[in-house]
């Protein structure tokens, strides 16, 4: 059976993306699924990225390892040292996430020649964010939380509009036009960049954030009219599993993952949130089967 997604957009959240690698795992053979055109923000470009070059138990593995020795989410000893190894994830750094990401997304994305994943991938856009005019990287950063949180806590908004009325702009680059696998990493990184957990990332000499500012379900990165399937990493109270929303369908857990967005203590939470990913992708795969998706309207 095919399924004519032509279009698959995958959200942002840190370690919660395992989801949408466990769903794409089924549903991606199960159905054929072949987009043509693929967005991402953050971790979820990070994810998309992934899923053509390596594969999402090898890459398991590889958090399992790299994740072994990390105790915890913040050094607060490190403070006031100074690194004696730039090239230690954990030395004399408060947050450890930086490091172990970039590395991450080197070795990862780095299994198979950078130049044959360009040419085999779908074409993978990758959305980051352009700080208000007249605003340095850390107010910047303070003024996109409060804008997000007003969004996620108060009104609840797919889709939040906070952030551009703010001066957020969203940018947006292909995995095809990078020159190397280091500008792809440093496009994913820009796209993820949330201070203090990862530095200020630079593209085209000009500071990025993360790419959620503006909106952790990039779908303005994609055309309007291609169907197109939305990959969601946590629930959104009121809406079912799948739904539609302005002719493009959405997917959501069926319950809260197991995993914290920025949790790198804790692999077994990734792997349940993973296996989630599974068993929600087998469902959807049935209802594909059974012809019983929602009606996307046009």
């Amino acid at each position: 059976m095919t399924t004519a997604f032509e279009q698959v957009v995958f959200s942002g959240g840190g370690n919660r993306c395992w989801w949408q690698a466990g769903f794409w795992d089924v549903v991606a053979p199960s159905i054929g699924l072949e987009p043509r055109v693929i967005a991402g923000v953050s971790a979820g470009a990070a994810t998309a990225c992934m899923l053509f070059a390596s594969d999402s138990q090898r890459t398991m593995a590889y958090y399992r390892e790299a994740l072994k020795h990390n105790r915890r989410n913040a050094y607060w000893g490190n403070l006031f040292r100074r690194a004696r190894d730039p090239a230690d994830p954990h030395a004399a750094r408060v947050f450890p996430h930086a490091a172990i990401y970039r590395k991450a997304l080197t070795d990862i994305l780095g299994v198979i020649p950078f130049d044959r994943l360009r040419a085999e991938a779908p074409e993978i856009r990758i959305a980051y964010a352009r700080l208000p005019r007249g605003f340095g990287p850390h107010a910047a950063l303070a003024l996109g939380i409060v804008a997000y949180n007003l969004e996620k806590y108060w009104r609840r908004s797919l889709h939040p509009t906070f952030g551009r009325r703010v001066g957020f702009a969203s940018e947006v680059a292909r995995l095809q036009d990078c020159d190397d696998l280091d500008d792809l990493v440093s496009l994913i990184t820009a796209s993820s960049c949330t201070p203090p957990f990862t530095p200020i990332e630079h593209r085209g000499g000009r500071p990025t954030l993360d790419g959620g500012m503006v909106d952790n379900v990039p779908v303005d990165a994609v055309e309007r009219g291609p169907s197109t399937l939305v990959l969601l990493t946590r629930r959104y109270p009121g809406r079912p599993d799948c739904f539609d929303h302005l002719g493009r369908l959405y997917v959501q857990p069926s319950a809260k993952v197991a995993v914290s967005a920025w949790d790198y203590t804790d692999p077994p939470a990734m792997q349940l949130t993973y296996d989630q990913g599974r068993r929600d992708g087998e469902r959807f795969a049935a209802t594909c089967h059974a012809g019983r998706l929602p009606t996307m309207a046009r």
